[in-house]
């Protein structure tokens, strides 16, 4: 049997209810702990969480001014909303983004937020954009992930006439550092959405809660490999856990079962207020000491 890759742990940092200097201090520390890998944000325009008024950053532009004054994690956000911005647009923000990183984005995407919360779907009415069915939703999605990923690395400019999306000499200059492209991520458990991860997926994020349906929808993404031909270890299970800074057991324990399960890509999600020197206290509470799994 192939060994299980070494679990890489990360931290997760929601720009809401909080100001950039809040999160830059967060992301500079993190920056400087070797056990700490991998940084991210998220991608709502409006609060989902506390005041619904309070204050809400956007996620491509904080993310490039992060990866600007730092120099070592990987990074990206958890996850991208296919929603937001035309495929074209956002390929070439995440270029600008890997470009500005010196290589180190890991492209997060996912179909965007369905009605619930609601405090996640007012945001679309309250920015002008539309809020189409699901299925519409995760076509959407197919689309834009082939769209994107010929922008990252056709030589010459081309046409594409989709259901979706309608693009007369699209062209990618500059390309990504990284190549073939940065590494890709969808986020989500809907089993339309899992067969997008088997078909375009280099990593796979759900977030954790119940071990039991995300042990079921990792199951059901190995099946969806399988029907393609595709080696499913070739997909990073990534798993997001919030922590809790009054019982770091709790996080310790779910962390261990997320490891168990194959979850080798972990991502803690550090709630707001950060207090000082959170991230050495995640690496020393929540990361050291586990032991190889």
């Amino acid at each position: 049997m192939t060994p299980l890759p070494r679990p890489t742990f990360g931290i997760m940092t929601a720009p809401m209810q909080v100001d950039y200097q809040d999160v830059l201090r967060v992301w500079r520390e993190a920056d400087a702990i070797p056990e700490i890998e991998h940084a991210w944000l998220f991608d709502h325009l409006m609060p989902i969480a506390g005041d619904p008024d309070g204050p809400i950053l956007e996620g491509w532009t904080l993310l490039s001014a992060l990866a600007a004054q730092t120099r070592r994690l990987r990074l990206g956000l958890l996850v991208t909303s296919n929603r937001f911005r035309p495929p074209a647009m956002l390929a070439k923000i995440a270029t600008t983004v890997d470009i500005v990183s010196g290589g180190r984005l890991d492209f997060g995407i996912g179909v965007g937020s369905r009605p619930h919360p609601p405090e996640a779907h007012r945001e679309y009415a309250a920015h002008g954009l539309p809020f189409h069915d699901t299925g519409h939703a995760v076509e959407g999605l197919a689309e834009a992930l082939t769209v994107i990923r010929r922008l990252w690395t056709e030589e010459k400019p081309f046409d594409h006439d989709g259901t979706h999306i309608r693009l007369t000499g699209a062209f990618g200059n500059p390309r990504p550092l990284q190549r073939p492209h940065p590494p890709i991520l969808i986020g989500g458990r809907a089993s339309a959405t899992l067969r997008l991860v088997a078909e375009h997926a280099d990593l796979w994020n759900i977030p954790g809660g119940d071990l039991a349906d995300v042990t079921r929808r990792s199951a059901l993404l190995d099946r969806y490999c399988a029907e393609i031909g595709r080696d499913p270890a070739s997909i990073t299970r990534s798993i997001h856990l919030p922590v809790s800074y009054d019982h770091p057991a709790a996080t310790r324990t779910a962390i261990t079962e997320a490891l168990d399960a194959g979850f080798r890509h972990i991502v803690l999600g550090l709630p707001a207020p950060y207090p000082a020197g959170v991230a050495r206290w995640a690496a020393d509470e929540l990361i050291t000491g586990h032991p190889p799994r």
